[in-house]
């Protein structure tokens, strides 16, 4: 915010359904029981001499509710996206025919579900922490604003109160999400 203008209540509103989206996207590579194409989007391969992610050197597709299926566009890299997917501390154990990977998913013990749900909870606390660094933000521009005599004193309580319902209402859908996630994690 440029000093002299009113706090834009729309701008941090943005930023925290960033936040929440952020999560979404993670909880997408967290694994369940059944097969999801975007179980291998953390997946990083070497290839062409630098890291890329493994959609830029083949198609991944889910044939099947128990595995996944990764088409290589190039033989000579078929090694390496193996490797990358081996080492991605997945769990997830490839068998190479041709260009094609076949990954199948195997059912999770109780105590991987466990540990599934630690990370789910890991990467919500992350986002909690990231919705109120957003709303201190918010509030170091409202103090400030009110400071420069830009807003009243009666407008900067409305809008503190109006960015702490805005923190509430995302934070509320971070442990809705996470919980949504911890039943997906635990169903057998």
């Amino acid at each position: 915010m440029a000093s002299g203008e009113k706090p834009a209540i729309a701008s941090y509103r943005s930023r925290m359904d960033k936040a929440v989206a952020a999560l979404k996207d993670e909880f997408g590579s967290l694994r369940t029981g059944r097969a999801s194409a975007s179980l291998l989007d953390q997946v990083m391969v070497e290839a062409y001499g630098s890291t890329v992610p493994l959609n830029q050197v083949g198609s991944v597709s889910v044939p099947e509710p128990r595995s996944i299926s990764v088409s290589v566009w190039d033989k000579g890299v078929v090694v390496s996206v193996e490797k990358a997917i081996r080492s991605a501390g997945l769990g997830l154990n490839p068998v190479v025919e041709g260009t094609n990977l076949r990954i199948p998913i195997p059912p999770l013990t109780e105590d991987r579900r466990k540990d599934l749900a630690k990370i789910a909870g890991k990467y919500a606390e992350q986002q909690k922490i990231a919705v109120r660094n957003v709303r201190r933000d918010a509030m170091d521009d409202i103090k400030k604003a009110e400071k420069d005599s830009v807003i009243t004193e009666d407008e900067q309580k409305k809008l503190e109160t109006e960015v702490q319902k805005i923190t509430d209402e995302h934070v509320a859908r971070i442990d809705e999400a996470l919980k949504t996630k911890e039943q997906e994690i635990m169903q057998v």
